[in-house]
């Protein structure tokens, strides 16, 4: 595991602290990496999101009613 050297902001390592203090994590490191797999995770589902409305724009209008809009979104979802 590489090690480096990072610098917090007062609030930031208070509140790093706290929760090792508050038996949240067993050190800063297990937070802050925990953090950083919390946030590859989401970015992970933010561009799945953008590349479905992506594709979305790209298709163009639509003359479907809103029901059978969402007649087809519940049936693509279920499956």
């Amino acid at each position: 595991m590489s090690r480096q050297s990072i610098s917090f902001t007062k609030p930031n390592d208070e509140w790093l602290k706290n929760q090792v203090d508050n038996k949240e994590y067993t050190s800063k490191s297990e937070l802050v990496n925990d953090l950083i797999r919390q946030a590859r995770k989401q970015q992970v589902e933010i561009d799945w999101i953008r590349t479905k409305l992506d594709k979305a724009e790209s298709s163009g209008f639509s003359t479907d009613s809103k029901n059978e809009i969402l007649a087809q979104s519940k049936s693509l979802l279920n499956g």
